[in-house]
């Protein structure tokens, strides 16, 4: 006997952020069979250093990130990289 095929519910776009996550703690978006156990190792050894930065500095860093699209900390990372290269 075929398995009966379930209704497919989507999640629209008018739901507020509390509806989406009420609506999604009971739903999935895989169906039944098609998810796999899988294991694996994640070996994280970030580090982050702080480094003290003029107010007048950082606030010129953050409008200048914002005007690029990025955060101020990709920004200063990568100005950092050419200076060092």
């Amino acid at each position: 006997m075929p398995k009966s095929k379930k209704k497919i519910e989507r999640a629209g776009a008018s739901m507020t952020v509390s509806e989406a996550g009420e609506y999604w703690d009971t739903h999935s978006f895989v169906g039944e069979g098609d998810v796999k156990e899988v294991r694996f190792d994640v070996d994280i050894q970030s580090v982050k250093y702080y480094y003290a930065v003029e107010k007048e500095l950082a606030m010129k860093l953050s409008e200048i990130a914002r005007a690029k699209g990025i955060s101020p900390e990709t920004l200063l990372n990568l100005w950092i990289k050419e200076k060092i290269a």
